[in-house]
């Protein structure tokens, strides 16, 4: 049973001179530095609650949130709602508008092996050390997570439909998409959304490290309350939802890119031979296009030589990791161990926080890092499937990290959701 609740913001004050556009922000494991140190120069930006600096960051974003508050620049809603949140956005190339429809509210943070919330891939330690500190100093939800639930009767999807003809907030965000938000307050509907969540499983889609974060803090809260119920505010965790059987749900690749490798370039392609076909490629413009749909196919720029390769079948079932095989059949299993682990011996304990390994989405950008003698090699893969990340999720394994880059990102900014006591909506206040 998946339990969600309506919340009660905080949000900007809409009677002070502020421009929403001027205060939205990328989540923090999407932000670049150079945007980061654009954004703060902005005193009211959404980035120094998310992504605070300081000796002692945590803890400053803290006294800014209190500051906030008691100066009138956020309020908190006085009425519980469902926040419904729609992201137009173009792929590139195409001319085609998509939507994706989806709803925030606070979702009870489940334990993985409860088996109500299922996550689809690794993470990274230190970025969840990091959100666990911030929850922690500020009691905040600076930004939702993603998550997905299955509704092929699309049952929720009217009412959201006719809630964003009033919305709240509506602006073009950093990756030229419209963001529009708008509430469903009426109790009748919000009794709806939550029935409608109770008898489905979630996977995570985005912010693994956030929502790793809200679990560290529950059950620390947890040790700590001998009268522990299950129904105070530390239990919760804010998420936006979509329905996984739109057809508007995009997952793009995540690419690697080596800075530096303790083998030669021809010592490393004579160890490629072993496991994969190695054809070289005229133009490194091309790589993505020309591994597209291939399964076990990547891209591979090695200090400005440019090859597709693709694994041997008969290689597949040496891997001997103990997954099961909706994961072995991944390429990015294929690639981290063969690659990593086989051929570069960065073994699978220690690729989750290899220093020298970079995890980036834009191909071009790949290109360009080994083209200027910042990185060694490229890697480039194709997208994870949906189909690929229900599968996996329901098998309870996971995926390597950074597997999937669900697109567009939801940004920061447009509201965030208190875990204090006294500004919580409990389940008995607003939902029965």
């Amino acid at each position: 049973m998946t339990e969600i609740l309506p919340l009660k913001p905080w949000r900007y004050n809409d009677k002070i001179a502020l421009d929403i556009d001027e205060l939205t922000s990328p989540l923090f494991d999407v932000v670049s530095a150079k945007q980061r140190e654009t954004l703060y120069r902005n005193p009211y930006n959404s980035i120094h609650l998310s992504v605070p600096r300081g000796e002692r960051p945590a803890e400053e974003a803290a006294v800014l949130l209190q500051q906030w508050k008691d100066e009138g620049i956020i309020q908190q809603d006085p009425l519980p709602g469902i926040y419904v949140y729609y992201q137009y956005f173009r792929l590139p190339g195409s001319s085609k508008e998509h939507c994706r429809k989806g709803f925030i509210c606070n979702i009870k943070a489940y334990d993985w092996n409860e088996g109500v919330l299922l996550r689809h891939e690794n993470t990274i330690p230190g970025a969840v050390n990091d959100r666990i500190d911030l929850l922690e100093k500020t009691e905040l939800n600076a930004s939702p997570t993603h998550g997905l639930y299955a509704d092929p009767d699309f049952i929720l999807e009217p009412y959201m439909d006719e809630s964003i003809k009033s919305p709240l907030y509506e602006t073009e965000d950093y990756q030229g998409v419209r963001d529009v938000l708008s509430v469903i307050q009426d109790h009748h509907v919000i009794k709806l959304f939550v029935q409608t969540l109770q008898n489905k499983q979630v996977i995570l889609a985005d912010g693994h490290h956030r929502y790793e974060g809200s679990l560290e803090f529950r059950k620390k809260k947890l040790r700590q309350n001998p009268q522990h119920t299950g129904q105070e505010p530390y239990n919760y965790h804010l998420m936006y939802l979509t329905n996984s059987e739109h057809d508007d749900l995009r997952v793009l690749p995540t690419h690697r890119v080596l800075r530096s490798m303790n083998l030669s370039d021809d010592a490393f392609l004579n160890r490629l031979q072993e496991y994969f076909l190695i054809k070289p490629i005229d133009d490194a413009s091309e790589l993505n296009e020309v591994i597209a749909g291939k399964k076990w196919a990547f891209g591979l720029y090695l200090s400005g030589s440019a090859y597709a390769i693709r694994l041997k079948p008969e290689m597949h079932p040496f891997i001997n990791w103990n997954f099961p095989q909706e994961v072995k059949d991944l390429d990015l299993t294929v690639m981290h161990y063969f690659i990593f682990e086989k051929i570069l011996g960065i073994y699978r304990a220690a690729q989750r926080s290899y220093g020298g390994l970079s995890y980036i989405r834009n191909f071009t950008s790949c290109i360009r890092l080994v083209d200027a003698g910042e990185a060694r090699v490229a890697l480039i893969t194709n997208e994870i499937t949906m189909d690929q990340v229900k599968r996996v999720s329901r098998s309870g394994a996971i995926m390597p990290q950074k597997s999937t880059y669900f697109y567009p990102k939801v940004i920061c900014g447009f509201l965030f959701s208190s875990i204090k006591e006294d500004e919580f909506v409990t389940a008995t206040a607003a939902c029965l």
